[in-house]
Protein backbone atom coordinates (compact mmCIF):
# COMPACT_ATOMS: atom_id res chain seq x y z
CA UNK A 1 0.00 0.00 0.00
CA UNK A 2 3.01 2.87 0.98
CA UNK A 3 4.44 1.68 -2.66
CA UNK A 4 1.77 2.54 -3.68
CA UNK A 5 0.89 5.29 -2.60
CA UNK A 6 4.32 6.83 -3.14
CA UNK A 7 3.90 5.57 -7.10
CA UNK A 8 0.42 7.50 -7.09
CA UNK A 9 1.37 10.42 -4.38
CA UNK A 10 0.94 12.90 -7.88
CA UNK A 11 -2.34 12.26 -8.11
CA UNK A 12 -3.71 11.74 -4.26
CA UNK A 13 -1.43 14.95 -3.40
CA UNK A 14 0.53 13.32 -1.02
CA UNK A 15 4.40 13.82 -1.01
CA UNK A 16 5.20 10.51 0.02
CA UNK A 17 3.25 7.64 2.16
CA UNK A 18 5.48 8.02 5.55
CA UNK A 19 6.47 10.70 7.32
CA UNK A 20 10.21 11.17 7.15
CA UNK A 21 11.75 8.66 9.47
CA UNK A 22 13.98 11.73 11.25
CA UNK A 23 17.17 10.95 12.65
CA UNK A 24 17.72 14.53 14.43
CA UNK A 25 18.36 13.88 17.99
CA UNK A 26 14.90 15.17 18.75
CA UNK A 27 12.99 12.03 17.06
CA UNK A 28 15.34 9.16 17.06
CA UNK A 29 13.00 8.10 20.22
CA UNK A 30 10.55 6.59 17.62
CA UNK A 31 13.16 4.17 16.30
CA UNK A 32 15.77 3.65 19.01
CA UNK A 33 13.68 3.40 21.88
CA UNK A 34 10.30 2.39 20.47
CA UNK A 35 10.61 0.86 17.07
CA UNK A 36 12.47 -1.60 18.68
CA UNK A 37 10.11 -2.79 21.22
CA UNK A 38 8.36 -4.71 18.55
CA UNK A 39 11.60 -7.13 17.77
CA UNK A 40 12.43 -7.72 21.22
CA UNK A 41 8.82 -8.38 22.25
CA UNK A 42 8.32 -11.53 19.52
CA UNK A 43 11.89 -12.15 20.64
CA UNK A 44 11.20 -12.78 24.15
CA UNK A 45 7.84 -14.31 23.25
CA UNK A 46 9.56 -17.33 21.85
CA UNK A 47 12.33 -17.28 24.66
CA UNK A 48 9.18 -17.68 26.92
CA UNK A 49 11.10 -15.22 29.10
CA UNK A 50 10.42 -11.09 30.20
CA UNK A 51 14.13 -10.57 30.35
CA UNK A 52 17.29 -11.56 29.09
CA UNK A 53 21.17 -9.93 29.31
CA UNK A 54 21.64 -11.16 25.74
CA UNK A 55 19.62 -11.56 22.57
CA UNK A 56 19.66 -12.27 19.00
CA UNK A 57 18.39 -9.95 16.78
CA UNK A 58 15.80 -12.56 15.35
CA UNK A 59 13.86 -10.27 14.05
CA UNK A 60 15.44 -7.32 13.37
CA UNK A 61 14.94 -8.38 10.18
CA UNK A 62 11.49 -7.50 10.00
CA UNK A 63 12.70 -4.01 11.62
CA UNK A 64 14.98 -3.43 8.60
CA UNK A 65 12.36 -3.82 6.23
CA UNK A 66 9.82 -1.70 7.62
CA UNK A 67 13.01 1.32 8.17
CA UNK A 68 13.40 0.65 4.66
CA UNK A 69 9.69 1.12 3.57
CA UNK A 70 9.61 4.07 5.27
CA UNK A 71 13.22 5.75 3.96
CA UNK A 72 12.13 5.12 0.33
CA UNK A 73 8.50 6.35 0.75
CA UNK A 74 9.27 9.90 2.51
CA UNK A 75 9.09 13.00 1.32
CA UNK A 76 12.99 13.23 2.38
CA UNK A 77 15.99 12.03 0.32
CA UNK A 78 17.68 9.04 2.55
CA UNK A 79 21.00 11.17 2.77
CA UNK A 80 19.29 13.80 4.82
CA UNK A 81 17.20 12.39 7.28
CA UNK A 82 19.30 12.77 10.06
CA UNK A 83 18.33 16.95 9.13
CA UNK A 84 14.58 15.79 10.26
CA UNK A 85 13.29 17.42 13.71
CA UNK A 86 10.49 16.03 15.51
CA UNK A 87 8.47 18.85 14.70
CA UNK A 88 9.21 18.39 10.74
CA UNK A 89 8.12 15.10 10.47
CA UNK A 90 5.07 15.75 12.61
CA UNK A 91 4.09 19.13 10.52
CA UNK A 92 4.36 16.60 7.61
CA UNK A 93 1.35 14.79 8.60
CA UNK A 94 -0.37 17.08 10.38
CA UNK A 95 -0.34 19.46 7.07
CA UNK A 96 -1.82 16.09 5.24
CA UNK A 97 1.03 15.58 3.26
CA UNK A 98 1.96 11.63 3.91
CA UNK A 99 -0.33 9.66 4.69
CA UNK A 100 1.44 7.58 7.70
CA UNK A 101 3.05 8.52 10.77
CA UNK A 102 4.60 6.08 13.46
CA UNK A 103 4.26 7.82 16.41
CA UNK A 104 2.11 7.34 19.73
CA UNK A 105 -1.37 8.91 20.60
CA UNK A 106 0.94 11.90 22.30
CA UNK A 107 1.18 13.32 19.00
CA UNK A 108 -2.64 14.34 18.70
CA UNK A 109 -2.02 17.72 20.53
CA UNK A 110 0.65 18.56 17.39
CA UNK A 111 -1.63 17.49 15.00
CA UNK A 112 -5.70 18.81 16.06
CA UNK A 113 -6.21 22.38 14.82
CA UNK A 114 -4.38 21.67 11.46
CA UNK A 115 -5.37 20.38 8.07
CA UNK A 116 -6.13 16.69 9.25
CA UNK A 117 -9.44 16.36 10.89
CA UNK A 118 -10.26 13.89 13.56
CA UNK A 119 -12.64 11.79 11.88
CA UNK A 120 -10.00 10.97 9.01
CA UNK A 121 -7.26 10.12 11.88
CA UNK A 122 -6.52 6.54 12.69
CA UNK A 123 -4.29 3.83 13.86
CA UNK A 124 -2.57 0.97 12.37
CA UNK A 125 -0.69 -1.93 14.28
CA UNK A 126 3.05 -1.39 13.58
CA UNK A 127 3.11 -4.47 11.65
CA UNK A 128 6.52 -6.27 10.93
CA UNK A 129 5.64 -9.47 8.63
CA UNK A 130 5.89 -11.05 12.12
CA UNK A 131 4.02 -14.55 12.98
CA UNK A 132 1.45 -13.86 15.41
CA UNK A 133 0.98 -10.25 15.50
CA UNK A 134 -1.97 -10.27 13.57
CA UNK A 135 -3.38 -11.09 17.22
CA UNK A 136 -2.25 -7.72 18.28
CA UNK A 137 -2.76 -4.06 18.71
CA UNK A 138 -0.73 -1.14 18.70
CA UNK A 139 2.39 -1.23 21.47
CA UNK A 140 2.09 0.03 24.55
CA UNK A 141 5.20 2.08 25.45
CA UNK A 142 6.14 2.82 29.28
CA UNK A 143 9.06 4.18 29.53
CA UNK A 144 8.00 5.82 33.26
CA UNK A 145 6.83 4.83 36.11
CA UNK A 146 6.18 6.87 39.82
CA UNK A 147 8.31 6.28 42.63
CA UNK A 148 8.49 6.83 45.89
CA UNK A 149 12.00 7.94 47.33
CA UNK A 150 13.13 5.37 50.42
CA UNK A 151 14.65 7.66 52.00
CA UNK A 152 11.78 10.16 52.62
CA UNK A 153 10.42 10.76 56.87
CA UNK A 154 7.68 7.97 56.81
CA UNK A 155 5.31 11.37 56.80
CA UNK A 156 6.30 12.00 53.21
CA UNK A 157 6.34 8.83 51.85
CA UNK A 158 2.41 8.43 52.73
CA UNK A 159 1.91 11.67 51.68
CA UNK A 160 2.83 10.55 47.93
CA UNK A 161 1.39 7.71 47.67
CA UNK A 162 -2.22 9.19 49.12
CA UNK A 163 -1.42 11.63 46.35
CA UNK A 164 -1.17 8.65 43.40
CA UNK A 165 -3.70 7.16 44.67
CA UNK A 166 -6.07 10.64 45.03
CA UNK A 167 -4.74 10.95 41.41
CA UNK A 168 -6.26 8.10 39.59
CA UNK A 169 -9.52 7.65 42.02
CA UNK A 170 -10.98 11.10 42.41
CA UNK A 171 -13.27 11.61 40.12
CA UNK A 172 -12.09 15.79 39.63
CA UNK A 173 -8.25 14.27 39.28
CA UNK A 174 -9.19 12.08 37.36
CA UNK A 175 -10.72 14.55 34.84
CA UNK A 176 -7.79 16.77 35.01
CA UNK A 177 -5.20 14.07 34.07
CA UNK A 178 -7.37 13.04 31.13
CA UNK A 179 -9.56 15.69 29.94
CA UNK A 180 -7.40 18.60 30.79
CA UNK A 181 -4.05 17.56 30.86
CA UNK A 182 -5.13 15.04 27.76
CA UNK A 183 -3.00 12.22 29.20
CA UNK A 184 -3.36 8.64 28.01
CA UNK A 185 -4.86 7.10 31.63
CA UNK A 186 -4.27 3.22 31.38
CA UNK A 187 -5.87 2.89 34.76
CA UNK A 188 -8.83 0.42 35.79
CA UNK A 189 -10.21 3.54 37.93
CA UNK A 190 -10.71 5.45 34.56
CA UNK A 191 -13.72 3.86 32.92
CA UNK A 192 -15.03 5.57 29.67
CA UNK A 193 -16.62 8.74 30.30
CA UNK A 194 -12.39 9.68 31.76
CA UNK A 195 -11.06 8.76 28.81
CA UNK A 196 -8.96 11.54 26.69
CA UNK A 197 -11.14 13.41 23.94
CA UNK A 198 -8.24 11.84 21.45
CA UNK A 199 -9.24 9.80 18.33
CA UNK A 200 -5.88 7.83 18.44
CA UNK A 201 -6.57 7.24 22.29
CA UNK A 202 -10.70 6.34 21.05
CA UNK A 203 -8.71 3.99 18.01
CA UNK A 204 -5.73 3.00 20.09
CA UNK A 205 -8.66 1.32 22.46
CA UNK A 206 -10.58 -0.51 20.16
CA UNK A 207 -8.05 -2.63 19.21
CA UNK A 208 -8.10 -4.42 22.86
CA UNK A 209 -11.98 -4.05 22.81
CA UNK A 210 -11.82 -6.25 20.41
CA UNK A 211 -9.57 -8.70 21.86
CA UNK A 212 -6.34 -7.61 20.08
CA UNK A 213 -3.16 -8.29 22.51
CA UNK A 214 -1.62 -5.13 23.36
CA UNK A 215 2.28 -5.30 22.54
CA UNK A 216 3.99 -5.02 25.52
CA UNK A 217 7.23 -2.62 26.08
CA UNK A 218 10.10 -4.40 28.11
CA UNK A 219 13.11 -2.47 29.86
CA UNK A 220 15.61 -1.34 27.50
CA UNK A 221 19.14 -0.73 29.04
CA UNK A 222 19.45 2.35 28.87
CA UNK A 223 20.16 5.91 26.78
CA UNK A 224 23.54 4.92 25.62
CA UNK A 225 22.19 1.37 24.15
CA UNK A 226 19.65 4.17 21.78
CA UNK A 227 22.27 6.33 21.08
CA UNK A 228 24.30 3.58 19.43
CA UNK A 229 21.48 2.62 17.38
CA UNK A 230 20.25 5.76 16.54
CA UNK A 231 23.83 7.17 15.13
CA UNK A 232 24.18 3.16 13.08
CA UNK A 233 20.59 4.33 11.64
CA UNK A 234 22.31 7.33 10.59
CA UNK A 235 25.09 5.78 8.96
CA UNK A 236 23.17 3.22 7.20
CA UNK A 237 20.28 6.12 5.71
CA UNK A 238 23.09 8.48 4.80
CA UNK A 239 24.67 5.22 3.13
CA UNK A 240 28.19 5.56 4.61
CA UNK A 241 27.40 2.54 6.90
CA UNK A 242 26.57 -0.84 6.57
CA UNK A 243 23.44 -2.50 8.10
CA UNK A 244 25.70 -4.44 10.32
CA UNK A 245 26.43 -1.51 12.55
CA UNK A 246 22.97 -1.79 13.50
CA UNK A 247 22.89 -4.91 13.90
CA UNK A 248 25.82 -5.33 15.69
CA UNK A 249 24.09 -1.69 18.19
CA UNK A 250 20.78 -3.73 19.06
CA UNK A 251 22.41 -7.42 19.86
CA UNK A 252 26.13 -6.28 21.07
CA UNK A 253 25.07 -3.69 22.41
CA UNK A 254 22.21 -5.08 24.43
CA UNK A 255 24.46 -7.35 26.21
CA UNK A 256 27.45 -4.76 26.69
CA UNK A 257 24.57 -2.29 28.27
CA UNK A 258 23.20 -4.71 30.83
CA UNK A 259 26.54 -5.66 32.13
CA UNK A 260 27.71 -2.12 32.30
CA UNK A 261 24.27 -1.87 34.24
CA UNK A 262 24.70 -4.77 36.88
CA UNK A 263 28.17 -3.80 37.18
CA UNK A 264 27.22 -0.29 38.32
CA UNK A 265 23.51 -0.49 40.15
CA UNK A 266 24.29 -4.21 41.27
CA UNK A 267 21.41 -6.13 39.28
CA UNK A 268 18.92 -6.18 36.40
CA UNK A 269 15.51 -6.87 35.88
CA UNK A 270 14.43 -9.91 37.18
CA UNK A 271 13.35 -12.42 34.07
CA UNK A 272 9.92 -14.64 34.43
CA UNK A 273 7.94 -16.57 31.86
CA UNK A 274 6.26 -14.65 29.16
CA UNK A 275 2.75 -13.74 29.20
CA UNK A 276 1.68 -10.89 26.76
CA UNK A 277 -1.54 -10.22 29.06
CA UNK A 278 0.43 -9.07 31.75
Amino acid sequence: MAESIEQHKDDLGVDGAFATPGLDASDTYRFAAHMTRLPLYYEYRDANTTFSKTIKGTYLKNYKDMFDLQLKTSPTEASMVSSKTYDDVTSEFALGQVAFYPNGVWAYSQIKGNDVADEDLGMLPYYMGIKGEEDCGPVGVYDASWAVNKNASEKDKKATLDFIKWMITDNEAKKILSKDMGFSVPFTTFTDDYQPDNPLTEAARAYSNDGKTEVRSFTIPDQQWQDDIASALVEYAQGTGKWDKVQSAFVDGWSTEWNNNEESLGSVPEAQKFDAKS
